[in-house]
């Protein structure tokens, strides 16, 4: 499953269990971004042991964006069973304080830094 734009590609990978983000999200809203949510529910349609969330070329995510990204670690830490590794990159500035605030909503979420 693979949701494309100008500027940004979103996909999940079945056989990773892993989601992929790369370019720069700045989608207007809940309404632009419901592809991408689809994608992550559909990761978590056959629970997983574990999921990783891949953003180590995500140069650019409005908060619009991150609200999303909220909503699906809160989902993942309602499961219970299912375990989540972020990757994130150290050269791209947003992602060093907004991705430590996904821990907070999910203490045992896995932070990379790749």
């Amino acid at each position: 499953m693979e949701v494309k734009g100008d500027d940004y590609r979103v996909w999940y990978e079945p056989s990773e269990m892993a989601i992929y983000c790369q370019g720069s999200l700045r989608l207007a809203g809940t309404e632009e971004y419901a592809p991408i949510v689809q994608i992550l529910e559909k990761s978590l349609e056959e629970p997983p042991k574990k999921i990783k969330l891949n953003l180590c070329q995500l140069e650019f995510l409005n908060s619009s964006g991150i609200n999303i990204l909220s909503k699906f670690v809160i989902k993942v830490r309602q499961k219970e069973t299912i375990s989540i590794i972020v990757q994130g990159s150290e050269v791209i500035p947003w992602q060093g304080k907004s991705l430590k605030n996904l821990q907070r909503l999910m203490p045992s979420l896995k932070l990379e830094w790749i």
